[in-house]
C-alpha cells in the first residue's frame, strides 16, 4: 500500500506527518493536536454504568397509607448509598426529602448536628408511635440511627423526632450530590420508603 493511499484513508494522520516531515526540514516546532475526545465527558457515574438523571432538588409526595413507622436502615451499593423506613401498612405514605444548611427536630425546631459535607431532611408522614402513643420505632443512639462507617456517601444519620404525626430524620452526606426517592411495597402487607444518594455527580 503506497504513503499517498494511506493519507487518503486517514486525512488527520496524513496531516500529521506532514507537519512532522516540515518540522525535521525545518527545524521549527510545531505543536501537535492531542486525539479528539467526545463532545461532552460522561460524569463518573455514566462511565461507571451507574443510574443517572437524579438531581437534588426536593423531592415529595402527598400519598398515604401507612400507619407508623417500624424502623430505619441503610446499605451500601455499587452506585449509590441506600437509606429505607420501614412502613406499617401497604399503601406508603408521603415524604418530603431536601438539602437543608442544618436539619430541625419536629416540634422545637432545635438544629440536628450531623456529620458531613451536605444533610438532607427528611419528613415521612406517618409517626413513630401507635394509636395509645407507644413508640413503634426503638433505637438506641438517636444520633446513630445506622452505621455508617466505611460507607461511600453516607457520614451520619439521626434522629429529628416523630410529631403531630410525622417523623424527620437527619440524613449526613458527603456532599450535596444526586439522590431519588421513592415507594416500594412489602414485605408482606408492609412498605418502605427508600431514599438513594448517589457516590458521584
Amino acid at each position: 500500500m503506497s504513503k499517498i493511499s494511506v493519507i487518503r484513508r486517514h486525512p488527520v494522520r496524513g496531516t500529521l506527518a506532514a507537519l512532522a516531515i516540515a518540522a525535521l526540514a525545518t527545524g521549527a516546532a510545531v505543536a501537535v493536536p492531542a486525539q479528539a475526545g467526545p463532545l461532552v465527558e460522561r460524569s463518573a457515574a455514566s462511565r461507571a454504568g451507574c443510574p443517572t438523571g437524579w438531581g437534588s432538588l426536593p423531592e415529595a409526595s402527598t400519598r398515604g397509607g401507612a400507619s407508623a413507622v417500624t424502623n430505619v436502615r441503610t446499605g451500601r451499593h455499587a452506585c449509590y448509598d441506600r437509606l429505607v423506613v420501614d412502613l406499617a401498612g401497604k399503601g406508603g405514605t408521603g415524604y418530603r426529602v431536601r438539602y437543608v444548611k442544618v436539619a430541625t427536630a419536629d416540634g422545637s425546631g432545635a438544629p440536628i448536628r450531623t456529620r458531613g459535607g451536605a444533610v438532607l431532611q427528611i419528613v415521612v408522614t406517618a409517626p413513630a408511635y401507635d394509636a395509645a402513643g407507644r413508640p413503634t420505632y426503638r433505637f438506641t443512639n438517636q444520633k446513630e440511627l445506622s452505621t455508617v462507617a466505611g460507607y461511600s456517601t453516607f457520614r451520619q444519620v439521626a434522629w429529628g423526632g416523630s410529631f403531630e404525626g410525622q417523623t424527620t430524620l437527619a440524613l449526613g452526606v458527603r456532599a450535596r450530590l444526586p439522590f431519588r426517592t421513592f415507594v416500594l411495597t412489602g414485605p408482606g402487607s408492609n412498605s418502605r420508603i427508600v431514599i438513594d444518594v448517589a457516590h458521584h455527580w
